[in-house]
């Protein structure tokens, strides 16, 4: 199983600083969320362990956080130390996927996004929000788009 850290490399690496496509912790918070509800949803096991939690701004995984908050709202820099042989096939389908749809939005509007979504609604500020819930919620947003 991959760590947080290593799907957080992932999008990062996705960055394309030349077209103006940053990443900052708040955007990296959310991408994270995304793949893993959605992770969760097609493959009933979490793509991290590590968990998910519902803070002010929306759903963050504290470990990223705290290793990317010096970088405060700037963007972070694309990792250069990425192992990109750890990612199989059908990891990478799904994070690109994330990365297409959700990547092309604003930190703000990913976060005024999330707070709209019952996994960081019905969670009290600071607790974890759970496997079941981002499940729940994230197959229900899989049956909309086959509709």
């Amino acid at each position: 199983m991959l760590s947080c850290h290593d799907v957080a490399k992932y999008f990062l690496s996705q960055a394309d600083e030349d077209a103006g496509d940053l990443i900052s912790n708040l955007k990296l918070q959310k991408l994270l969320y995304y793949a893993q509800g959605f992770h969760l949803a097609l493959y009933n096991e979490p793509l991290f362990p590590e968990s998910v939690e519902a803070w002010i701004h929306g759903p963050v995984v504290p470990e990223v956080y705290h290793e990317y908050k010096n970088f405060a709202s700037s963007a972070i820099p694309i990792p250069e130390d990425i192992d990109f042989s750890i990612y199989d096939k059908e990891t990478v389908d799904l994070l690109d996927e994330v990365y297409s749809v959700y990547g092309q939005f604003s930190a703000w509007k990913l976060r005024n996004m999330t707070h709209n979504e019952e996994p960081w609604k019905d969670t009290d500020v600071s607790g974890v929000i759970s496997h079941e819930s981002l499940k729940k919620y994230f197959k229900t947003q899989l049956l909309d788009e086959d509709e």
